[in-house]
């Protein structure tokens, strides 16, 4: 159960930052802390990943952020306290600048996500130009974000949304968008081009259907909750065609200020633009985190104090 409760601000202590936060990006994985799916450090606890804003304060031993700066954040409310509050703390491994024609809320809803994204297609996946790439889920915080950055990479995106979604998807970077609703859906896939890159944020669902749809030697990063329906009904399909599968978490990401700092720079160029479908005030997190869940709609929900 999420309340807004006041505290006071907190100190950073070696190697931290204090962010005075202008907007937190709301994601599913949020939710599955608070609900006790994944492990906290204690109660009561602070939910959230993302967060941008100003530094408010530094801690000892930081030199490379002072009072003032514009940055954004993300990897936090996993085993610390998050963003979904006024001010935060975050270490400055967590922390990038921010440019200035980049908005708070773009930070906010671009930073785990696109981490996510820049992680499964970058060091997992490492696509190269001209190779397929199919993205489930396209419509949604990281699809939409993934469709944009392998776009960018020179690949060619073929996308699964629903169908509301596809001419928006198109104008981010999808070369084929596909309903993934109906039985012939592996079908349709197939007819575009099989993938040698496949970004699933649905596996309990695709597993198989991955393997029946994929090139020889593909690519398979999975993200997302794992349930027990994730299974193959023949795993003679992936071991034939000889598929790699990768299960990723955004949070093992070694070194986050390195890639925040990139995907910056593709916002500032506006290369990879994250689309916000609503703001919420923070005292309505509650809601924002139960929307995140059962909406359907393409882009991110943000935060705003």
């Amino acid at each position: 159960m999420l309340t807004l409760e006041e505290i006071e601000r907190p100190d950073p202590g070696p190697g931290e930052v204090r962010i005075d936060a202008e907007a937190i990006g709301v994601n599913p994985v949020d939710t599955y802390f608070v609900a006790g799916d994944y492990p906290v450090p204690g109660l009561p606890f602070v939910p959230g990943s993302d967060v941008a804003g100003t530094v408010g304060a530094v801690g000892p031993g930081v030199d490379r952020f002072a009072v003032g700066d514009r940055v954004y954040a993300t990897g936090l409310g996993n085993g610390r306290s998050g963003t979904y509050a006024e001010a935060c703390l975050a270490p400055v491994d967590f922390v990038a600048p921010l440019p200035e024609s980049v908005s708070a809320a773009d930070g906010a809803a671009l930073s785990l996500v696109g981490m996510t994204a820049w992680q499964a297609f970058v060091e997992h996946a490492e696509i190269e130009p001209g190779e397929t790439v199919l993205i489930h889920g396209a419509s949604g915080g990281v699809g939409h974000i993934a469709v944009q950055l392998a776009d960018q990479m020179g690949a060619l995106v073929v996308a699964t949304a629903s169908e509301s979604a596809h001419d928006e998807l198109a104008d981010l970077g999808a070369d084929v968008t596909v309903d993934y609703h109906g039985d012939d859906l592996a079908a349709r896939i197939e007819a575009a081009d099989p993938p040698s890159v496949i970004l699933d944020t649905h596996f309990d669902e695709y597993l198989q259907l991955d393997a029946d749809v994929a090139a020889d030697g593909a690519r398979v990063v999975c993200i997302g909750n794992a349930t027990e329906q994730a299974r193959f009904h023949d795993a003679n399909v992936a071991k034939s065609k000889e598929l790699t599968y990768q299960f990723m978490s955004m949070y093992n990401t070694p070194d986050k200020s390195r890639v925040l700092a990139r995907l910056a720079t593709l916002a500032e160029r506006e290369a990879v633009t994250p689309t916000i479908h609503r703001r919420y005030d923070l005292a309505d997190a509650a809601a924002a985190q139960r929307d995140v869940l059962e909406e359907s709609f393409l882009g991110k929900l943000v935060l705003e104090p």
